[in-house]
């Protein structure tokens, strides 16, 4: 059934609060102090907590880490500003996902079809590597964002911290449910009851994996492929 013009003005006006409560947080010590640094030292960088960004409709929703220190960090959005994002957004082009080869900005047209990008956590952390207890703090961040995300059918997990954290939330679920039957893996798929089904598992598109051919543009294209089929 398609949605009433009032529930879409209900879903923006949500997906604004939220985007607003992620963005002014403060939660984590750490992370907060590590902001406080760089907003300090890089004065025209958005050194914030970064929503995620992308179709409130999507069918796909793809699981970062975290934001990177030059990358979302600086740009304000998700994948926006690195190597990660250079390898993103060119294959969310090609599959006619987005409107642009590149996202530059937060400020640029760049906008997005069927795809919801977001991180586990929500900022940058020192060296790429938030704590558990940083990820757990922030769960509740990307519960909400699934709740809104009603139209979502597969959660694309890139990297394994990504794919333990979308598990957790599953598991809060359905607390039966072992880590040892959902083992990460690259193009692996696990299905779930109830909505968003399926969980697909990426290596993440970090420079580090694509510079020594853990991922290479094949095994990517492969994900995506997968992705769109299991949208359907």
């Amino acid at each position: 059934m398609a949605k009433t013009s009032r529930t879409v003005r209900i879903q923006f006006f949500s997906e604004y609060l939220l985007a607003s409560r992620i963005s002014s947080c403060k939660k984590c010590p750490r992370l907060a102090e590590y902001l406080a640094e760089h907003r300090e030292k890089n004065p025209d960088w958005y050194c914030m907590p970064v929503p995620g960004f992308g179709d409130p409709n999507a069918k796909i929703v793809l699981l970062g880490l975290a934001p990177g220190l030059k990358g979302a960090n600086r740009t304000g959005r998700p994948f926006t500003g690195d190597a990660a994002g250079i390898w993103l957004y060119r294959i969310l082009f090609q599959r006619g996902f987005c409107n642009n080869e590149e996202s530059i900005s937060r400020d640029d047209n760049t906008g997005l079809r069927n795809i919801y990008i977001a991180n586990v956590v929500k900022c940058v952390p020192p060296g790429n590597k938030p704590t558990g207890e940083e990820v757990n703090t922030c769960s509740p961040f990307l519960q909400e964002e699934l709740k809104l995300l009603d139209s979502a059918k597969v959660v694309v997990c890139f990297g394994k911290v990504a794919h333990d954290a979308y598990f957790k939330i599953r598991k809060l679920l359905h607390p039966e449910l072992k880590g040892k039957d959902f083992p990460f893996g690259h193009a692996a798929v696990h299905e779930f009851e109830g909505a968003p089904q399926i969980m697909l598992d990426s290596f993440h598109p970090s420079r580090l994996n694509t510079n020594t051919g853990r991922l290479t543009w094949e095994m990517w294209e492969q994900v995506f492929e997968v992705a769109t089929e299991l949208a359907k």
